[in-house]
């Protein structure tokens, strides 16, 4: 979840053509800034959710591939205030994992940033008290075999449903179904940035 699913989730500011209002995406802000946020009710949902045993999850949620994706961008997604984070964390198999991509600047070298799904609302959900985050799937690539999925999910992020430039990255999300639902066991992305664009392969969904 930049992410911010995720946020956004580089560390990088883009700047709008009236002066410089900073942008922090849910996948490009600092882990650094979020962390000196005051606590807020998103924090003490993560202290109390034991990710060994997830919340139920709706069946509308995890019913099929198409659902779990849709409730992921969903659920992290409004205007700014709380988030439904027991929905979100219903969303994930036991274990599961939010792997942030990180650059100190658009041209140095990426590393990662490895999360639980309590740690990532820790860490996002102060920002998402305050800020309002969309993120939205606009094409996907899929590749399944037996129960596992993986799916290349190339998705908008804006601070406005209309937002007119909005950024833009590919989550590449593992999914697995148990024959009952899908689960999420983990989503790894980046963000285009000018020296990374997106392939136009990776623009139309197949």
């Amino acid at each position: 979840m930049q992410r911010p699913l995720g946020i956004l989730r580089n560390d990088n500011r883009r700047q709008r053509q009236k002066g410089e209002k900073t942008v922090l995406l849910l996948r490009w802000t600092t882990a650094a800034s979020l962390i000196a946020l005051a606590p807020c009710q998103a924090q003490r949902a993560m202290s109390q959710t034991d990710m060994s045993s997830p919340p139920p999850a709706a069946a509308a949620d995890v019913r099929s591939m198409d659902a779990i994706m849709h409730a992921y961008y969903d659920v992290i997604s409004g205007p700014a205030g709380e988030r439904d984070w027991n929905r979100f964390y219903s969303l994930f198999v036991p274990g599961g994992r939010l792997i942030q991509t990180n650059r100190a600047a658009p041209d140095s070298a990426p590393r990662t940033v490895v999360r639980t799904p309590q740690e990532f609302v820790q860490w996002i959900g102060p920002y998402m008290a305050k800020n309002a985050l969309y993120e939205k799937e606009i094409s996907h690539s899929v590749d399944t075999f037996g129960a596992i999925t993986q799916r290349f999910s190339t998705h908008v992020i804006m601070d406005t449903p209309d937002d007119a430039k909005p950024g833009r990255g590919i989550a590449s999300a593992q999914l697995f179904n148990d024959g009952k639902r899908w689960y999420i066991v983990t989503v790894y992305w980046d963000n285009e940035t000018p020296g990374n664009a997106i392939p136009s392969r990776y623009l139309s969904s197949k």
